[in-house]
C-alpha cells in the first residue's frame, strides 16, 4: 500500500524553523496500532492524518500521533494539516476538521499564513511541587488544566532559556505537557515545552500549550490578544487572541518534504 506524504514546518516562515509535522491523508482509517507504528517510523513530535468526513459536521476527521501515544489535542499539526488542504486550492479559504477530543477545530486564511482556531483551555492555579522541582525552576505561579497541561510562571526570559530539566523525573511524573513561560523581552510571551513521557524531550512549538496560555497571559496583560515566541532551538512565532472559548493561533507553514509512505 501506498500513502501520500509531507511533512511541514509549522509556526515557520521558512524551513528548518517551527514544529515539523508529518500529514498523511488516507481514504478510510487504518488500524490504530499502524497508525501509531507510523508515527513512530515518522518520528516527528506529531503525525496527523486526515480522513474525508463523512458525518457532514466538517470536511475531514483528524487525529495526531506523538512516537509514543496518540494525543487529545495538537495545534501545529492541525495547522500544518490546513495548510496541507488549503495550499493545494487557492479558491479554499478555510478547512474544519472534526477530532475525537477536541471537537471541530478550523484552520483560515489568514493574511500571507494562518489562523487555527483551538478550545482556550483556561488552567487554574494548583500546587505543582514535583514539577516545578523535576523543571528546576524558582516558579512565579503555578496552574494546571485537567487535559494535562502544567503551566509553570516564571520571572524573565532568562529564567525560561535557562532551564535544563531532569527530563527522566519529569517523565515519571506521568503524560502531561510542562508549560515553563514568563514575559518576553522581543515578544510579549515566551515559552518552552518539555513532553518526554510522550517521548518528546521538548516540543519546538506547541500550539496547544498556547491554547492553555492564551487565557492565563490575556488576563494578566489586560488585552485579549499577544505575539509570542517558543524559545526551543527551531524556535516559533505565534500570535494568540482569545475570541470567546477559542485561542486563535497564527503563524505561517513551510512544506519541506512530499512523497510517499510504502506499507507492506
Amino acid at each position: 500500500m501506498r500513502f501520500p506524504f509531507a511533512q511541514i514546518d509549522a509556526f515557520a516562515a521558512q524551513a528548518f524553523q517551527g514544529n515539523p509535522a508529518a500529514v498523511m491523508p488516507l481514504a478510510t482509517w487504518l488500524d490504530d496500532d499502524v497508525l501509531q507504528a507510523i508515527a513512530a517510523e515518522n518520528n516527528l513530535s506529531e503525525t496527523a492524518y486526515i480522513v474525508p468526513d463523512d458525518s457532514g459536521a466538517a470536511d475531514f476527521e483528524l487525529r495526531w500521533f506523538t512516537p509514543g501515544a496518540e494525543i487529545a489535542l495538537c495545534g501545529h499539526a492541525t495547522l500544518a494539516s490546513g495548510h496541507f488542504i488549503l495550499s493545494s486550492d487557492s479558491s479554499i479559504e478555510r478547512v474544519r476538521f472534526r477530532t475525537r477530543q477536541a471537537g471541530i477545530l478550523e484552520v483560515a486564511r489568514a493574511g500571507d499564513g494562518y489562523a487555527v482556531a483551538l478550545p482556550a483551555w483556561a488552567p487554574t492555579p494548583k500546587a505543582l511541587a514535583g514539577i516545578v522541582a523535576a523543571l528546576g525552576v524558582t516558579p512565579v505561579e503555578t496552574l494546571w488544566h485537567d487535559r494535562g497541561y502544567a503551566l509553570v510562571i516564571v520571572a524573565d526570559e532568562a529564567a525560561v532559556r535557562g532551564i535544563r530539566p531532569d527530563l527522566r523525573a519529569l517523565a515519571a511524573a506521568g503524560q502531561l505537557i510542562a508549560i515553563v513561560s514568563a514575559p518576553g523581552a522581543a515578544t510579549d510571551v515566551v515559552s518552552r515545552v518539555f513532553t518526554p513521557a510522550y517521548s518528546i524531550d521538548e516540543d519546538p512549538v506547541t500550539g496547544s500549550a498556547h491554547a492553555v496560555m492564551t487565557p492565563y497571559w490575556t488576563k494578566r496583560l489586560g488585552r485579549d490578544r499577544f505575539t509570542a515566541y517558543q524559545a526551543s532551538a527551531r524556535g516559533g512565532y505565534l500570535t494568540c487572541r482569545l475570541d470567546g472559548e477559542r485561542a486563535i493561533l497564527g503563524g505561517k507553514c513551510t512544506t519541506v518534504i512530499e512523497g510517499s509512505f510504502f506499507l507492506d
